[in-house]
């Protein structure tokens, strides 16, 4: 699986090791922050901050960059919207409903839907282990929300976190090609501060800024290693990847990130996984591996798109 030329194999791998650690151990803090802060407003607070915190440590350490164009901040808020705003922060507000450890397999299903859109919208092609594995991710779905049974995933919060993996997926794709800011630490403070705002306007819209009257330690705590760990570092490591890496490399994480949340919620949060909870998430794993085995195995002569760098 070719990198961009110059890239290092080292610096990859160490970026890919904080988002498959951190970003699993964004539930548990998710958890956590929403004990007393309502879901858009901590969500769209945590993007506008972390945004922010980003340009002004690019400044600090003396990285001299130029404004972000108009057509940067557009790339931004295409991309920022679907991957924050609608990925993100549907995660959050379907969190009130669901186990950190359910959300984090059903948002694992990702690189299913960015194999299905990419079939769907821009013509590539799956092979047959690619198509038997979306078969196999869809029916660990099915399985996992217990469709037609009782006893399953709440159905609002299963379909939130669907729509929030469409909407990750979505921004993903679309960063492939996306004019973002050149400096990938900017792209990725520029495309917080797009989803952190539409966030916030959301909460402001829905009633939000009102339902705070006071914020507690373990929800100040959470909501600051989200800002830290999960978007300043783990998020910009996502978007560097993004540039460098292919995208199936890339969504790998989704084979880690399940697994670290479950733990944490079992030893943090109480959290239980049943006989169910584990065979979907087994079947649900195992898709995405065949997805991922297929597109890394594409034939030479008609390289994945993704493989292309988004910058020259």
């Amino acid at each position: 699986m070719p990198l961009r030329p110059g890239t290092s194999p080292l610096a990859v791998a160490g970026a890919l090791g904080l988002v498959y650690v951190l970003w699993g151990s964004t539930y548990t803090g998710i958890a956590y922050a929403l004990e007393t802060l309502p879901p858009l407003l901590l969500s769209g607070t945590r993007f506008l901050a972390a945004g922010a915190l980003l340009l002004a440590g690019l400044r600090v350490f003396g990285v001299r960059l130029p404004r972000p164009t108009r057509r940067e901040w557009a790339a931004a808020f295409l991309t920022g919207v679907p991957l924050l705003a609608i990925g993100n922060g549907g995660v959050v507000w379907a969190q009130q409903h669901v186990a950190s450890g359910v959300a984090a397999l059903l948002i694992a299903t990702v690189p299913l839907w960015i194999a299905l859109l990419d079939r769907l919208v821009f013509g590539r092609s799956l092979d047959r282990r690619s198509i038997f594995g979306l078969g196999l991710g869809f029916a660990g779905i099915a399985i996992l929300v217990n469709i037609g049974g009782g006893g399953g995933v709440d159905p609002v919060g299963a379909l939130t976190l669907v729509i929030a993996a469409l909407g990750w997926s979505t921004g993903t794709l679309l960063a492939r090609s996306a004019p973002l800011a050149r400096h990938p630490l900017q792209a990725a403070s520029t495309q917080m501060l797009a989803g952190g705002l539409v966030l916030t306007v959301a909460a402001a819209a829905t009633g939000e800024l009102s339902e705070v009257s006071s914020v507690s330690a373990r929800s100040a705590a959470g909501w600051l290693w989200l800002v830290v760990f999960g978007s300043i570092v783990a998020f910009s490591a996502y978007g560097w990847l993004l540039r460098v890496a292919p995208t199936p490399l890339v969504a790998t994480y989704a084979f880690v990130n399940p697994v670290v949340a479950v733990i944490l919620g079992w030893l943090l949060l109480d959290e239980t996984i049943g006989a169910r909870e584990i065979a979907a998430g087994g079947v649900i794993v195992l898709g995405v591996a065949l997805i991922v085995l297929g597109a890394t195995r594409a034939p030479k002569a008609q390289p994945a798109p993704e493989l292309a760098p988004t910058r020259a």
